[in-house]
């Protein structure tokens, strides 16, 4: 893939990230980090609504895709880079913990999957 397709790809990555953020706190969802990243992966959204504390994946698709959304190496990914993350803030711990995704196609289309997974599937 040549430079120009590449741009234009993370560039409709970081505008899917941005809507599926705004589209988050409409549902009532605090944003309580952006792009989180450490040397054992990163994480998209870290997201609160009352008791609950959602690590969000956000995937951005051309189109609705039938494709696994998020394969089982990027999910322990997501899961380890969250254990760090709470050993930053542990205040938040105590709250119950949920691995979401949210999918945001080209035309706009939102898809927010609560619970997508379970941390150790």
């Amino acid at each position: 893939m040549s430079r120009r397709p590449r741009r234009a790809a993370w560039r409709f990555g970081l505008d899917a990230e941005a809507m599926a953020a705004w589209r988050l706190r409409l549902k009532g969802y605090r944003i309580l980090a952006r792009r989180f990243r450490c040397p054992q992966g990163e994480i998209d959204l870290v997201a609160r609504r009352g008791r609950t504390l959602a690590f969000v994946e956000v995937k951005a698709r051309a189109r609705d895709a039938d494709a696994e959304l998020i394969t089982s190496r990027q999910r322990r990914r997501i899961e380890r880079a969250a254990s760090v993350f709470l050993q930053r803030h542990p205040a938040l711990a105590t709250l119950e913990l949920r691995f979401d995704a949210v999918r945001v196609e080209g035309t706009g289309r939102f898809h927010h999957l609560p619970g997508a997974w379970r941390a150790g599937d």
